[in-house]
């Protein structure tokens, strides 16, 4: 008999042997690797127009389902956070009429005039003043990722298969040790959870947090998340170019102005994904989504 025959009739003799087991990464050169490919979804996001879906379920106080609504927007963000425009279609599978999407279609392209008759007065120091702005808000986003890194400490549970990817599921939770240094550290270290991130590519494909502590804005007098609160983000290849989100979901209780209690139950969807050019047309009208000086 041939090698090849007892190699076959072996796999016949044993179809479940398993093969071995491919040794996971080593984690810290692992999660390096994971740093260097996550960028800001403010600053991806900039560069793209999408649809987006977003269903509110409102509960009662024993957290049953009172109403549920769901909005359907064309988005066009900007880096400069005033220019970005939720053009929203529909309601509760309704089309809103022609007229009112067509009536807030051109109250945004005066919005972009008046933006780009500004950009076209300003001199070489105002100019620069601008652009020097807007590096300084990138280099602050990094800055807060890199804190974040420092922040949790990681461990490796093993590799899941998701979707049509292989991932390496890690768990994070805050240093003990660890004293943070911005505001948005200080939320984070209340923040625990779970990433699944791409074993070949190093991206972020999900993750999952949960709120391990109570958090308050202004002392507590504005509002306060509380404790248990859990949010999802999953993220896509788009267009053989990009990871940008596919998916998040938020939920939790809380309470406003020491008063109003909340209950949070909110879902996104993001799909159709169109690289920006300087004018996008979108049905009858014309939307110039972002002025590129």
């Amino acid at each position: 008999m041939r090698i090849q025959d007892l190699v076959l009739f072996g796999m016949l003799l044993f179809p479940e042997m398993p093969a071995e087991d491919k040794p996971l990464p080593e984690l810290d050169a692992f999660v390096a690797e994971a740093r260097k490919h996550l960028r800001s979804d403010r600053l991806l996001l900039s560069q793209y127009s999408y649809t987006q879906t977003e269903t509110e379920r409102r509960l009662n106080k024993d957290g049953s389902i009172k109403k549920v609504e769901v909005t359907m927007s064309e988005i066009y963000p900007s880096f400069e956070e005033d220019l970005t425009y939720e053009r929203v279609i529909s309601r509760n599978g309704k089309p809103l009429p022609a007229g009112e999407i067509e009536k807030r279609d051109r109250e945004y392209d005066r919005k972009l005039d008046a933006y780009r008759r500004k950009l076209e007065k300003e001199g070489q120091n105002e100019r620069a003043k601008r652009l020097a702005k807007e590096a300084e808000e990138k280099r602050k986003e990094d800055a807060a990722i890199d804190e974040a890194f420092r922040l949790y400490r990681f461990e490796m549970v093993g590799r899941e298969r998701w979707g049509d990817l292989d991932t390496i599921l890690l768990t994070f939770k805050a240093r003990p040790d660890y004293k943070p240094k911005s505001r948005e550290a200080k939320f984070l270290s209340k923040i625990a959870g779970r990433a699944w991130v791409a074993e070949d590519t190093h991206h972020l494909v999900r993750i999952e947090v949960e709120l391990i502590d109570n958090v308050s804005l202004g002392f507590g007098l504005l509002a306060r998340l509380n404790k248990g609160a859990k949010g999802l983000f999953e993220r896509r290849f788009v267009n053989g170019e990009v990871w940008l989100p596919a998916a998040a979901s938020f939920s939790g209780t809380g309470r406003v102005l020491l008063l109003k209690g909340i209950r949070v139950d909110v879902e996104f969807a993001y799909s159709d994904y169109r690289k920006y050019s300087v004018e996008t047309r979108v049905g009858k009208g014309e939307i110039r989504s972002q002025y590129q000086p």
